[in-house]
């Protein structure tokens, strides 16, 4: 089986997020690919297998730890891989099956846009021991709960807030938070916002690029700019760069993407 690593929401090598993308061409056990996917040692693996009416492929993301239900980067980097490999048509869009429903791909020049789904978050009153682990005084704290998860928002009031955190991943791990997303408006730093993604409760410290986090940052940033179009910048530091733009309940996540190396998988 072919076995690849892709940096994802970037144009640059060693950049963005890396994901490890396994073309899965035999039948294989959930335990192979949690093995696969603690021995690739990437916060994703995804895992991609072509179905019978070989336009729409199944496809599983694996942290080193576990499954989860939605990933944006290892999405983006399997697009890449079956567009660059030539196992898709770059005129024809890509289906997903996955566990959360059908998502798509298309090839857009140099860009790959995702449909993914809309995610909004509410307001909720101050959580200080979330707080004093992200080192964080916010302007504002907001939740999403889910059979999946309960992911916190957490606003500050500038970039250099947003840049500077030093959380503590120990206590953060203890919370009832899977995920913690924390984010600023753009500032001058020529991005309409900026973020940080941090999930140690799921073996993920801190995510470079996270798209699927975008679900609920460009509702959120939307409504306060009152506009549909908007390019985040994760301000991990790897760093990358995420286009959005909001349509009904969906969100279209666009990126780059660049192959590091291809494999042959032996084991």
């Amino acid at each position: 089986m072919k076995l690849y690593q892709v940096d994802s929401f970037t144009t640059t090598p060693f950049a963005g997020n890396p994901a490890g993308v396994c073309i899965v061409e035999k039948e294989v056990s959930d335990e192979w690919m949690q093995r696969l996917a603690a021995e690739m040692n990437l916060s994703e693996t995804a895992f991609v297998q072509r179905q019978q009416n070989e336009q729409t492929y199944s496809l599983r993301w694996f942290t080193p730890l576990t499954e989860v239900d939605l990933c944006g980067h290892a999405t983006l980097a399997s697009a890449h891989i079956l567009y660059t490999e030539g196992m898709h048509d770059p005129s024809d869009t890509i289906s997903f099956t996955t566990k959360s429903g059908v998502l798509t791909a298309a090839s857009r020049g140099h860009r790959i846009e995702l449909d993914f789904p809309l995610r909004n978050v509410e307001k909720v009153g101050e959580y200080h021991e979330l707080s004093a682990a992200l080192g964080a005084s916010p302007v504002g704290v907001y939740r999403h709960v889910s059979d999946e998860e309960t992911l916190y928002l957490f606003e500050l009031s500038t970039p250099d807030e947003v840049k500077r955190l030093k959380p503590n991943f120990g206590v953060m791990a203890g919370t009832n938070a899977q995920a913690v997303i924390v984010t600023s408006n753009g500032g001058a730093t020529g991005y309409d916002f900026v973020s940080r993604f941090f999930a140690p409760a799921i073996g993920i410290n801190e995510d470079p690029v996270t798209g699927y986090a975008h679900c609920y940052l460009a509702p959120f940033w939307a409504a306060r700019y009152g506009k549909m179009k908007l390019t985040g910048y994760q301000a991990s530091p790897r760093g990358g760069v995420v286009f959005c733009s909001t349509k009904g309940d969906r969100v279209i996540l666009g990126g780059n993407a660049v192959t590091v190396f291809r494999a042959e998988l032996l084991a």
